[in-house]
């Protein structure tokens, strides 16, 4: 990928793209996915992400569609690959958090997360992110293996 440099519509977009991750409800969304929802197989995915009944149904999709329409307006152009993978890691977060499952999610909704792993595929700097937060999340996981479990 050539270095380009931003332009300041695309500081504007990246700068409305944070104001939206701080309201408040996202905010508990996002705490909720990346924080507290760890499914090990697509069956403890699939129980959350298809089920509307589910009370933290309505967070995944926020959070999901959000990281993927923002990935989508880096795609089609709208925002420098560069600036956007800089400020943002996420969206790359919650695609290496699937990483292990996203086989058999994608069985069921092939189109979970794909154009956040477009942009990984598509772009050099997206790639090297997506790398370090894969390395990053397997010493979480570890982490969070290592702890004991609450008493239910």
């Amino acid at each position: 990928m050539e270095r380009m440099l931003a332009t300041p519509a695309d500081a504007e977009i990246i700068l409305k793209l944070y104001e939206l991750r701080t309201e408040g409800t996202m905010r508990q969304a996002r705490a909720w996915m990346t924080g507290e929802f760890w499914p090990a197989t697509p069956e403890e995915f699939f129980v959350v992400a298809s089920n509307p009944a589910d009370p933290h149904n309505p967070w995944f999709r926020q959070v999901v569609t959000y990281w993927e329409m923002a990935a989508a307006l880096v795609l089609h152009g709208a925002v420098s690959a560069e600036l956007y993978v800089d400020c943002n890691a996420e969206g790359f977060f919650l695609l290496a958090k699937f990483a292990h499952i996203l086989d058999g999610i994608r069985e069921k909704n092939p189109m979970f997360m794909v154009k956040t792993s477009e942009l990984v595929n598509r772009f050099t700097a997206a790639s090297a992110r997506y790398e370090a937060v894969v390395k990053n999340l397997e010493a979480r996981r570890k982490s969070l293996a290592a702890q004991p479990q609450a008493a239910g």
